[in-house]
C-alpha cells in the first residue's frame, strides 16, 4: 500500500513519538506503518485518517 502518513506527519512537524502518543500505539508501530511493514487495523486506520482530517482512502491507497 502507498502510505502518506509520513508526509502528513512531517508537514505538521510531528515526530513519530508524537504521532504514536496521539494514536496510543508504540513508535515502532508508526515506523512499521510508514515503512509498509504493517497494515493497521480498520479502527486504527480510521483514527489516523481522522487525525489528519482525511478519508482513509486519502491516506492508504493500494
Amino acid at each position: 500500500m502507498d502510505k502518506r502518513i509520513k508526509q502528513r506527519r512531517l508537514a505538521r512537524e510531528w515526530s513519530q513519538s508524537d504521532l504514536a502518543a496521539a494514536l496510543t500505539v508504540s513508535r515502532q508501530t508508526v515506523t512499521a506503518i510508514e515503512n509498509g511493514r504493517y497494515d493497521p487495523s480498520l479502527p486504527l486506520a480510521s483514527t489516523i485518517a481522522a487525525m489528519f482530517e482525511r478519508r482513509i482512502e486519502d491516506i492508504f491507497q493500494p
